[in-house]
């Protein structure tokens, strides 16, 4: 069992930036790849990126390409998301997730769509204001 805790989201004006943290427990020692999520009212939840066990493979959504970086940081056990340059269609509940197998890299962001995702954390909530 993995056990994941968001943090970092709040509110902040287009074109700012936020930086969230997501804090991994229990079995960590598992090669999982990881990624972020987010819920915006009203619509399905949707993959923003996904990051391999190393680090060294990352998956954006076109949505979120060249503003988002997912990064991990595996001897704190902490995956991230910076996002800059915020729009309010970024506004949604933002999500962790683990997968409980390693990706194969040949699927790229597809291999962490939410039904290859087995672990979530409870989410955060981040408010872009116009």
């Amino acid at each position: 069992q993995v056990q994941l805790v968001e943090s970092g989201g709040g509110l902040v004006q287009s074109g700012g930036s936020l930086r969230l943290s997501c804090a991994a427990s229990g079995r960590t020692d598992s090669r999982y790849g990881m990624g972020w999520f987010r819920q915006a009212p009203g619509k399905e939840r949707e993959v923003v990126a996904g990051i391999s066990w190393t680090g060294s493979s990352t998956y954006y959504a076109d949505s979120v390409k060249g503003r988002f970086t997912i990064s991990r940081d595996n001897t704190k056990n902490t995956v991230f998301l910076q996002m800059n340059s915020l729009k309010p269609e970024d506004t949604a509940v933002y999500y962790c997730a683990a997968r409980a197998s390693v990706p194969t890299p040949s699927l790229g962001i597809l291999a962490y769509s939410e039904g290859n995702m087995a672990y979530w954390g409870k989410g955060t909530l981040v408010t872009v204001s116009s």
